[in-house]
């Protein structure tokens, strides 16, 4: 059975309301409430989405991966929070709003990220959720994704997009970066549905290709409409790229062949498809919406 947009954000809004509940009044609750600021800020929710199609698409059930979901939601929104930082990006807003920091202070808003990246982990391995699973693949799930947002993976991408600041590098170092610091959640998410539902290696590497495509065109997009976007349209701020003297594709390609490679990566996405039996018309409508975002 398909579901939709409207039905998948239902769903995922729910299960994080439910998973970031104020109990009582407390001296911690300033921290709560900057928790719920930014997982309630407005997200696509485009990674929570992908796993539950996944897993729905390779015959799993998709209300054993919500909390898998919910968690890999988390994950993002903490790094958007310390991404926002003034020791990182410096930006005071974020989809439109004032970034978490702006709201409640650098400490509290530090604070925020780390115990959203924490609670995820936390829901990973709750009793209800290892049982609805099983051990194994929530070890092999916490794996995957531990590596993809550590060291090697999402922070790595950090890293080296704060040194690569004032420098001309090559593309294909910008690509290793892309990668890192948006693909590598991507692919988690589509992966963790996978194997949630037991799919098999062929489907796992298909989703792979998917995910790394959107990924990179996400980001391309983003460099794009950091040039021809305005604050309003875009949720933030415009030309901070400029500002900080990034290489983005843009700077190195220029816009229309920047489009024209966002188009390809598309259709890559798109082709992965046909490794799966079930309707991929939700996710090949997605990447086509993803491609041509304005914000």
């Amino acid at each position: 059975m398909n579901i939709s947009t409207e039905q998948y954000l239902s769903i995922i809004n729910e299960s994080l309301d439910k998973y970031i509940k104020q109990t009582e009044e407390n001296e911690t609750d300033c921290l709560l409430e900057s928790m719920r600021y930014s997982i309630n800020a407005g997200g696509k929710r485009i990674r929570p989405m992908l796993l539950l199609e996944f897993c729905r698409i390779c015959g799993g059930d998709i209300y054993k991966a919500v909390p898998f979901a919910c968690a890999v939601e988390m994950i993002h929104t903490y790094s958007l929070i310390h991404d926002d930082l003034p020791c990182m990006d410096n930006s005071n807003t974020r989809r439109g709003k004032p970034s978490n920091h702006v709201i409640y202070g650098e400490d509290i808003a530090l604070l925020a990220g780390d115990a959203l990246l924490t609670l995820a982990f936390e829901i990973m391995f709750r009793e209800d959720t290892v049982g609805a699973i099983g051990e194994s693949k929530v070890i092999e799930i916490s794996r995957l994704l531990s590596s993809k947002i550590g060291f090697k993976g999402m922070i790595a991408g950090q890293v080296l997009d704060l040194k690569n600041e004032g420098k001309e590098i090559e593309i294909e170092k910008l690509k290793i970066m892309d990668e890192r610091k948006t693909g590598d959640l991507i692919v988690s998410a589509v992966k963790i549905g996978c194997i949630i539902a037991g799919a098999d290696e062929e489907k796992i590497k298909a989703a792979e290709t998917f995910a790394s495509s959107i990924g990179l065109a996400f980001q391309i997009t983003d460099d794009i409409l950091d040039v021809i976007s305005n604050e309003k349209d875009f949720g933030k701020p415009v030309g901070i790229d400029n500002v900080n003297k990034k290489s983005t594709y843009v700077s190195m390609l220029g816009v229309d062949k920047s489009k024209e490679l966002v188009m390809s990566l598309t259709n890559t996405a798109i082709e992965s498809l046909n490794n799966f039996e079930q309707d991929t018309e939700f996710l090949r409508d997605l990447a086509t919406l993803l491609s041509n975002r304005k914000n």
